[in-house]
């Protein structure tokens, strides 16, 4: 089998190459930022698998590569980039890797919490604009943190949270006990968190998932952090919310359309703090995802002869 690793930087090129074993499957690195539809079916001729970080592939692209059987997409989410339905009845079977980033998007979505609780945004702004800007924050330490989905980045803010001192309230699609916090249902933890942290997966049955009338069931002044897909937020009701206080702020990595616009509603609120979809971006994160990548290939290669 040949492998093509589609559209790598200088950083995950290097990493492919520290990682690989003798005896893997040949991978050329193509390093491109980002690779156009139109180009794929030259770039793709002749190769059995490619692994894609961040590049669109349409359908009708890759019908267009006889070859290609397997898609290995560097991350979870292959919906944003494909429709790995359409990809599997023609024959290409789409593979993710899961969990490689789960302690650096813990650790960004605790991040954002502490920021917006301390007001460090607003006064970095108000500092370099020569204002001397004093916050008053929130202390966390005795607070309650609401996990909204408790899988592996969920589990990693449980216990970080929990180990500074919160109290932490856990709830979870399908039933889940043990780990950090306690697991209680929906309305209890969106009543009593001062902070709501989301971790969903995004499907069709949780776009939206935190609407208007979910954030009416909040404590006036909670912080929401979102590290995982913007569309799990109603985004105008979010931004009525901040408007009115029943979120006293907004402390987000994600959105609903990226790159955020310059001219967008957040950018222009006082009480948002905004990240650029980088909770993931470490490098034991990529390295792990890299070495992640590699295993799926050699298992598609199966044993050297």
């Amino acid at each position: 089998m040949r492998g093509l690793f589609l559209d790598a930087d200088d950083e995950m090129a290097e990493l492919l190459a520290a990682l690989r074993r003798a005896g893997d499957p040949p991978i050329t690195v193509n390093r491109q930022s980002r690779v156009a539809p139109e180009d794929l079916p030259r770039l793709l001729a002749g190769y059995d698998f490619i692994l894609d970080d961040h590049s669109a592939l349409p359908t009708a692209a890759l019908a267009a590569c006889p070859a290609l059987r397997h898609v290995i997409f560097l991350g979870t989410g292959a919906r944003s980039y494909m429709t790995p339905e359409e990809l599997a009845a023609r024959g290409i079977a789409v593979h993710t890797i899961k969990g490689y980033g789960d302690t650096a998007v813990a650790e960004q979505a605790i991040a954002l919490m502490w920021a917006a609780a301390r007001g460090l945004a607003r006064m970095d702004r108000a500092v370099r604009a020569g204002e001397w800007r004093r916050e008053r924050g929130v202390q966390l330490t005795g607070k309650t943190l609401g996990v909204i989905g408790y899988g592996g980045i969920g589990a990693e803010v449980a216990r970080i949270a929990t180990g500074s001192g919160m109290r932490v309230l856990a709830w979870n699609r399908s039933p889940r006990t043990g780990g950090h916090g306690t697991f209680t249902d929906l309305d209890t933890l969106l009543a009593e968190s001062h902070v709501l942290s989301l971790h969903l997966l995004l499907t069709d049955e949780t776009r939206g998932f935190l609407d208007a009338a979910r954030l009416a069931k909040v404590r006036p002044g909670t912080i929401l952090v979102n590290t995982a897909r913007g569309a799990l937020v109603d985004e105008a009701a979010m931004l009525a919310a901040l408007a009115e206080g029943r979120l006293g702020h907004a402390a987000l990595d994600v959105y609903a359309h990226e790159p955020l616009a310059p001219d967008h509603p957040l950018t222009r609120m006082d009480n948002v703090t905004l990240a650029a979809h980088s909770g993931f971006l470490t490098p034991e994160a990529n390295a792990t995802l890299i070495d992640r990548a590699l295993a799926i290939a050699r298992a598609l290669a199966g044993p050297a002869p």
